[in-house]
């Protein structure tokens, strides 16, 4: 019988309960050992370079805009939200390889995901993929450009004079965005809007 070969695993995730729940799920798995967890994006980088997994589970965004070399060539399985998977496009590059499932994969699936990764092999949620390249939502061109520069932090009348155009018309822009997205306020919408995936 051949040795066992153990997969060194890194978990990210958000929250202690999700985190702790499935650290103590792969411990009882014989070829799978949790080397480090950590619950914050800023700690992924540090806790890859100083334990060297084989694999990586994280939360999209814990992930997401990390540069490539901070990772190395470790595997990621990344785990999102179905309403976020557009930005999941951004977390493909030829030098590392990639799996994702939903956020709320039964743990067999987030097993078998770790073990297929660690052997450089697929591991694709189809409905993901499928909501990443779906259409861009339900925002006009104009509604993004106007919902970005206010989740930047400009007000109305800067927002106006940057787009060239009147203060009515970017109330009346964010009022119709707040209602494509099912907000009640400016601040809501912008939130809705970037877990889409659409600012």
């Amino acid at each position: 019988m051949g040795r066992l070969i153990v997969i060194r695993t890194l978990l990210a995730l958000d929250g202690a309960l999700v985190l702790g729940a499935l650290s103590f799920v792969l411990a009882a798995e014989d070829d799978i050992r949790v080397v480090a967890e950590v619950d914050r994006g800023d700690a992924v980088s540090a806790a890859v370079r100083a334990q060297r997994p084989d694999v990586v589970v994280a939360d999209l965004d814990f992930v997401e805009g990390v540069e490539s070399n901070r990772l190395g060539q470790c595997p990621v399985l990344v785990l999102a939200h179905p309403q976020r998977a557009r930005r999941l496009r951004g977390m493909f590059c030829p030098t590392r390889t990639v799996g994702i499932l939903p956020s709320d994969a039964a743990p067999h699936r987030v097993i078998d995901g770790i073990r297929r990764l660690a052997r450089r092999e697929p591991v694709v949620d189809a409905d993901l993929v499928v909501a990443a390249l779906r259409s861009d939502g339900p925002l006009t061109s104009r509604e993004t450009e106007v919902l970005r520069l206010t989740a930047a932090g400009a007000p109305v009348a800067e927002v106006a004079a940057s787009l060239g155009l009147t203060r009515g018309t970017v109330r009346n822009h964010l009022g119709r965005i707040a209602r494509k997205v099912g907000a009640r306020t400016r601040v809501e919408a912008v939130r809705m809007a970037g877990e889409a995936g659409w600012i």
